[in-house]
Order: C-alpha cells, then sequence, then structure tokens
C-alpha cells in the first residue's frame, strides 16, 4: 500500500480511481496501519481506525460500516486495485439499486486465454440464468472437457474472472462477520464462499475488461511501467 515508485503510495492511486465515481458520495480508507493512516491523511483522504483481529477484509469493512447507519449502500474497493475505473463501482451500485431484493452484488470479466484459466491466483465464477453466482474456485470452472479453441472469442465466453469488488446491504453487511465459515471456504480460501454457504445469492454483473489488481511485487513493477508510459 505504501509503495511509491510513481511518485504516489499505491493506496494514493487506488483512491483517485475510486472517487470518480458518479454514484458514491462518500469515500473512507479502513485501516488497522497507522502509517497508511498517516499516508491517507497526507493526501487529505478519510480514513478510519479498525480492530487488527479482523479475518478479513469484509470483516474490517463491516466494522466502518457499523459507524454509519446513514448509508444504505456499502461497496468494498481493495487498496491494491488502483485501476479500478470509476465505471465498475458505479455498476455494483446500481446492480442493488435495480434489485430491491439483492443483497450482495460484484463483478467478472470473460476469460480469454488458457494461461489464466489455469492460474489458481484467477479466481473463476460460474452463474446461473439470473445472473447470480453458483460457485467461485481457483480452478478452472466450468471444467473444459471438450474445448474448442474458438471459445475463447465467443461473445458469451463459457469462463469469467472474478473481480474483487463487493457491494453490499449495508445491514447484511454487518451480518457476514457473524456467518459461519465453511469447508469450501477454508479449502480455497475464498470468502465470498462463505455467503453462497448461507443460503445468500451473489448478483453478478460482467464488464468487457479485466482489472488488475497488484498481488505481488512483480504486479507492482508492472503498473509502475504502465503509469510511466501513460
Amino acid at each position: 500500500m505504501l509503495l511509491a515508485e510513481t511518485g504516489k503510495p499505491l493506496i494514493q492511486h487506488t483512491h483517485e480511481s475510486a472517487s470518480t465515481s458518479q454514484k458514491m458520495t462518500r469515500l473512507i480508507v479502513a485501516t488497522d496501519d497507522p502509517e497508511i493512516r498517516d499516508t491517507v491523511t497526507g493526501f487529505d483522504g478519510e480514513v478510519e481506525m479498525t480492530d487488527a483481529g479482523h479475518r478479513s477484509g469484509t470483516d474490517r469493512v463491516a466494522e466502518v460500516a457499523s459507524r454509519h447507519p446513514e448509508f444504505e449502500i456499502v461497496v468494498n474497493v481493495q487498496g491494491d486495485e488502483p485501476l479500478i475505473p470509476a465505471a465498475a463501482i458505479d455498476l455494483a451500485i446500481s446492480i442493488l439499486e435495480e434489485n430491491p431484493d439483492a443483497m450482495m452484488a460484484t463483478l467478472a470479466t470473460p476469460i480469454r486465454t488458457q494461461e489464466l484459466l489455469d492460474d489458481p491466483a484467477c479466481v473463476k465464477v460460474v452463474l446461473d440464468s439470473r445472473g447470480r453466482a453458483l460457485y467461485f474456485s481457483r480452478s478452472p470452472i466450468p471444467y473444459p472437457r471438450n474445448f474448442e479453441p474458438d471459445q475463447w472469442n465467443t461473445e458469451t465466453p463459457p469462463f469469467l474472472q472474478h473481480i474483487g469488488l463487493y457491494a453490499y446491504r449495508r445491514e447484511f453487511l454487518l451480518k457476514i462477520p457473524q456467518l459461519p465459515s465453511c469447508d469450501s471456504e477454508k479449502i480455497e480460501s475464498l470468502e465470498q464462499l462463505r455467503v453462497l454457504h448461507g443460503g445468500y445469492p451473489i448478483i453478478v454483473g460482467v464488464v468487457d475488461q479485466a482489472i488488475p489488481g497488484i498481488d505481488t511485487l512483480e504486479d507492482y513493477q508492472q503498473f509502475v511501467s504502465f503509469m510511466k508510459s501513460d
């Protein structure tokens, strides 16, 4: 979050991208780290400190949301998503606005290469006919038993990569930390499976372009190169 080879810390890039959302009314950085707090206040961002013992980012966001009953919808944008487009945030919010019975929404984008399909760092999702998630996995799903190469370029590709951005009804977000963990969540190390296991639907919006996050030092160096060439 504090790497600054571009001239700005990574968390500031993410903050600036998210702040261009048309539907967002307030942007708060949730952290338990004093250095991140000081960095965010240094570029005039709003920050709230949270408990250091949270088991996930969702739990951290839920703590902050518990202090703000004035908001109905809360969006969790991970701090390592500096290239998150405002349109993606707005789409996640729109899904909940247009589906009053929905409690949670997220995003996905088509997978176009075998390398990405096989990469466990790329989380895959399968949807039902209503755009609701059936399952998330680090394994290729659906499994391509009789795959044809031209399927990569179909208008509706069979493989979708999950994008780690979530929108919640505030009251549902506050329930998530109390949901019991399940075997699939522990095995896959994917906290959204806790929600599906509890019987709650997750609506998935599909966007055309991938949104690269920063998970490794190599990812960060690619981001630095991209910013310097822009």
